[in-house]
């Protein structure tokens, strides 16, 4: 079924301000949250149908980077101090930021790449698990110097965050493998019942595909909401719901690794804008424009492309990564 191209190296996609006037929405992910529940105790190995062998074991044997003197010299003073990069991420969603078979060490491509940064500025990968709600406040404060955890850019975010992107942004619809939807637009959504993270860019766009819906007399989307991923994909496989719309990268991986599901739709997280993933620090303090040299040293050496294709996700490769800030956002390219 033809979904939206992905370019495997894609150019940097143009920022758009969306329509977010509050900062209340400050949490809400480009995808929906990744820590919205725990993923529980996996196999220390699984292979998929696309052929991507998945290591969900504890002993990671990360791919490593080395130091870059030039650009240990460019991280903050007061970041340095400790010699650690202190990373937050939400352990919930596989292969983005879950825990390992052990069911305690928190692995999954966000702190592949966290890794990389900390290596090229020569600092120690500490990582935080904590909720999604959690983060903004607790990078405000200082606790964590950066957030790994499938965060998207934003008109809101941007205000008290400064943001280095490292992975396009993508959400995808799933159903039962037996049925026949395309989701390509609001149209294809008339009346079905769509599982939705609360508070998230996803929500918010099936609010708005309601609302052109309405606008056309046709019958909303029954929108539905679960405490958990387990729920979640409980209910869609046992038919309570149909379809679920969650970050394209998990999606992907219940198709290749579940007989059950599929994918059958694909939109940009930043709909109708374009979004990205990014690393997030603390707006001003100086530390963006360090991670996002470090990520285009990890790009330019290789190291970046391989953790990619290590989880699969190389066709949300970057070929660039940019510092985005309230000063430049939207015209970031």
């Amino acid at each position: 079924m033809a979904f939206p191209s992905t370019p495997r190296f894609a150019p940097l996609l143009k920022l758009a301000a969306p329509a977010v006037a509050l900062l209340g929405t400050l949490a809400l992910s480009a995808c929906s949250d990744p820590g919205a529940a725990a993923a529980g105790a996996q196999p220390a190995t699984t292979v998929a149908r696309n052929g991507v062998v998945y290591n969900t074991s504890p002993e990671q044997q990360r791919i490593r980077a080395e130091k870059d003197a030039a650009l240990a010299a460019k991280v903050p003073e007061l970041i340095n101090k400790d010699g650690k990069l202190t990373v937050a991420t939400t352990a919930g969603s596989i292969p983005l930021s879950f825990h390992a078979s052990d069911d305690k060490t928190p692995i999954g491509v966000e702190l592949d790449i966290a890794q990389l940064v900390a290596d090229k500025l020569g600092l120690e990968l500490d990582i935080q698990v904590t909720s999604w709600e959690n983060w903004p406040l607790k990078t405000q404060s200082g606790d964590f110097e950066a957030v790994f955890s499938n965060v998207g850019i934003n008109a809101a975010r941007v205000k008290l965050f400064d943001f280095s992107s490292y992975r396009a942004a993508y959400m995808g619809f799933e159903a039962k493998k037996s049925s026949s939807y395309n989701i390509q637009g609001s149209d294809d959504i008339s009346g079905l019942k769509i599982s939705v993270g609360s508070g998230t860019n996803q929500e918010k766009i099936l609010i708005a595909w309601n609302r052109e819906l309405e606008a056309k007399g046709k019958a909303p989307a029954v929108l539905q909401y679960y405490s958990s991923d387990a729920d979640t994909i409980l209910a869609l496989s046992s038919g309570r719901t149909d379809l679920n719309i969650a970050p394209y990268p998990s999606v992907t991986y219940r198709e290749n690794t579940r007989d059950d599901l599929k994918v059958v739709g694909k939109v940009n997280a930043g709909w109708p804008s374009e979004t990205l993933v990014a690393a997030t620090t603390l707006k001003g303090n100086g530390l963006a424009p360090a991670v996002t040299d470090a990520l285009n040293s990890a790009i330019k050496d290789g190291s970046y492309g391989k953790v990619l294709e290590r989880w699969g996700l190389s066709e949300e490769a970057l070929a660039e990564s940019s510092t985005v800030t309230e000063a430049n956002f939207g015209t970031a390219k």
